[in-house]
């Protein structure tokens, strides 16, 4: 992929190539006109998984709800509920360059489980010791906070370095996130890719 300049946008959404573009720091998102791009911001945003909150209110609700969690069970189901918006970057290309992910054991899903149905749920991609969070969606109150926090105790359980959420929102901000320049995300990039992991 040294040449990757040269590659067309549908070359591009090969699995072996995006996950060389995700290693590097890049995600994929649609216009509305369904065209994919891929985006390499100038800051970025993360939950350190050393320092990270977890609002006490939802630890109570947490530990009093009836939902429970699964890993990578509905990952294509969570990835089409996530898409299900007014306004929604996962187009139907991208879904399909997903499906390449999967096989390749490059994305995987939390599931949030109640009275038998899926009803919140988030995905991302993984590389090495680092996890690219890209949606999530909630039916039902809190699930999808709720499953932010499985992703988490996963990833420590793991031994992941890094947690990766794109953008700052007042969503995420109650975990603690944190927005650093590229160059100290590059050096998060470098940190957890000295560990060879699997999520699942």
């Amino acid at each position: 992929m040294s040449n990757g300049q040269y590659l067309s946008k549908k070359d591009l959404l090969k699995p072996e190539n995006m996950i060389f573009l995700y290693s590097r720091g890049a995600f994929p998102m649609a216009d509305e006109s369904g065209e994919i791009n891929w985006y390499l911001p100038e800051t970025r945003t993360i939950i350190p998984l050393q320092r990270f909150n977890i609002p006490r209110s939802l630890k109570k609700f947490l530990s009093l709800s009836d939902f429970q969690f699964t890993y990578d069970s509905e990952t294509l189901k969570v990835i089409e509920e996530c898409s299900k918006r007014e306004s929604t970057w996962i187009s139907e290309e991208l879904i399909t360059a997903y499906n390449g992910l999967i096989a390749l054991g490059h994305l995987h899903s939390v599931e949030v489980i109640q009275n038998r149905k899926l009803v919140g749920g988030l995905y991302g991609v993984t590389y090495k010791g680092a996890f690219f969070g890209e949606s999530m969606f909630s039916k039902v109150s809190q699930a999808s906070k709720c499953a932010l926090v499985k992703l988490i105790e996963r990833l420590i359980e793991k031994g992941f370095v890094l947690l990766d959420v794109q953008y700052q929102t007042d969503h995420l901000k109650m975990f603690g996130t944190e927005v650093i320049s590229f160059e100290q995300f590059n050096h998060q990039l470098e940190e957890a890719y000295k560990k060879e992991l699997t999520f699942s």
